[in-house]
């Protein structure tokens, strides 16, 4: 039987670099694949380049949602107007349908909302299906044996733990956990063993890396981000403007609030102690007072 094509989903996280990492130790031949959401750190991207020059060769992958966006922008010049929608707002929504290049911005653009965790359509849009549709579909119809190495740890969650190390999927694919026991402090060696650096946002306070911020940020994660990379707070908050033009409500929050709250409400949120109701003084001290280096994983020690 022909070996099969390994493939390694890579986010510039420290589990997929270690899983790349493991791959690379067992010499097995694969293909590295980076999903480019658009919403990822810069320090992220950058850390992909790094990884590229340190370990090979990443294709990177994004989604595209121009033919969504023109079909959206049919559905509003005709339907919306049919339901009685405002010339107004029709118009607004007309002025920013239109494909940025950034896949999570223009996902949005197209929903005219963002994701919740009630509705997290992101882990779809930007990832599944572009890695299916791009990677894994022309290899099936060369009749191709696919593995798809993920990097998932029981240690996660109650959720990931229940996952088992291997399992077949309808589309005709294998997943592969191999990282499905590992704990975080087996993660880091596997980097240390190798000589690579992990991801430099572990080391400003961050629990994970990916989207930046993620729709699943707690308090305390959105205190740190909000702190260290303001820029990415007022992206959000453009892309909350932008993203409101296109809702026919004419309201989008980037965390999903029944109050319109915006996200730099969330951000004075994240000060307050525990309830919300009441600001943090040390929290609020804190903000501006930021260390050079912090880490949830004992990184800086």
């Amino acid at each position: 039987m022909e070996d099969p094509v390994n493939i390694i989903s890579l986010s510039g996280g420290k589990d997929s670099t270690a899983l790349w990492l493991l791959a690379c130790q067992r010499l097995e031949p694969h293909i590295a694949v980076f999903a480019d959401t658009g919403n990822e750190h810069q320090q992220t991207y950058e850390y992909i380049d790094y990884l590229e020059r340190e370990i090979g060769p990443i294709r990177r992958i994004k989604a595209n949602f121009s033919a969504r966006i023109t079909r959206k922008r049919e559905w509003v010049q005709t339907k919306w107007r049919e339901e009685g929608i405002s010339e107004t707002i029709i118009e607004q929504a007309l002025s920013v349908l239109h494909p940025t290049g950034n896949p999570f911005l223009d996902m949005c653009i197209w929903k005219g909302r963002f994701p919740s965790t009630k509705a997290r359509f992101c882990t779809v849009e930007l990832k599944v299906r572009p890695f299916f549709d791009q990677v894994y579909l022309p290899l099936l119809e060369q009749g191709k044996r696919i593995v798809s190495w993920q990097g998932i740890r029981a240690q996660e969650s109650l959720a990931r733990s229940q996952m088992p190390e291997r399992e077949e999927t309808p589309e005709g694919y294998e997943i592969y956990r191999p990282l499905i026991n590992w704990t975080v402090e087996d993660v880091f060696a596997m980097h240390a063993k190798h000589n690579i650096e992990p991801n430099p946002l572990y080391k400003l306070g961050m629990g994970r890396v990916g989207c930046m911020p993620c729709i699943n940020a707690g308090k305390m994660e959105l205190f740190e981000i909000a702190r260290r990379f303001p820029e990415e707070v007022e992206r959000i908050a453009q892309w909350e403007e932008i993203v409101k033009l296109a809702s026919k409500r004419h309201g989008a929050s980037f965390f999903a609030s029944s109050d319109g709250e915006q996200i730099w409400d969330k951000v004075e949120w994240s000060k307050t102690v525990h309830g919300g109701k009441q600001i943090d003084l040390f929290k609020t001290l804190a903000f501006d007072d930021v260390p050079v280096c912090s880490s949830q994983y004992g990184l800086c020690e």
